[in-house]
């Protein structure tokens, strides 16, 4: 488990290797993730957009960006939480994920918060700084 914590917003990032979906022949090593954000704050904040640095075992990088996440924008109140889960195909068997979320709060003040770096390893893999 991964976690950071910005303008008291943590986000927790738990990924794992998904075996029954990635074929080294491929080569494709995909992966899941869960991200739950938690709003510590005393203030509403609304979700905006994300920003994904996505790294593969070769140094290769892909950003994503894009507004939400899985189509949703919540609205975290003071102590509420949010869950999703999405998904990371890789051409390599380790890779690691960082980012951010732009967030709004209620004054529409924008709040940039980190999303932890969190590695993606194949399970019994060695393990490799990328």
């Amino acid at each position: 488990m991964y976690r950071a914590t910005t303008h008291d917003i943590e986000v927790i990032a738990e990924p794992w290797y998904l075996p029954d979906q990635s074929d080294g022949n491929q080569p494709r090593y995909v992966w899941s993730y869960r991200i739950t954000i938690i709003n510590h704050s005393d203030r509403t904040v609304q979700l905006q957009s994300r920003y994904w640095k996505i790294v593969d075992g070769n140094g290769h990088i892909e950003e994503v960006r894009g507004p939400g996440v899985v189509g949703d924008q919540p609205i975290l109140g003071p102590n509420d939480s949010y869950q999703y889960a999405s998904g990371c195909p890789l051409s390599t068997p380790s890779g690691l994920m960082v980012g951010h979320y732009d967030m709004m709060d209620d004054d529409g003040n924008y709040l940039r918060v980190k999303i932890p770096a969190f590695s993606l390893d194949m399970p019994d893999a060695k393990r490799v700084l990328n």
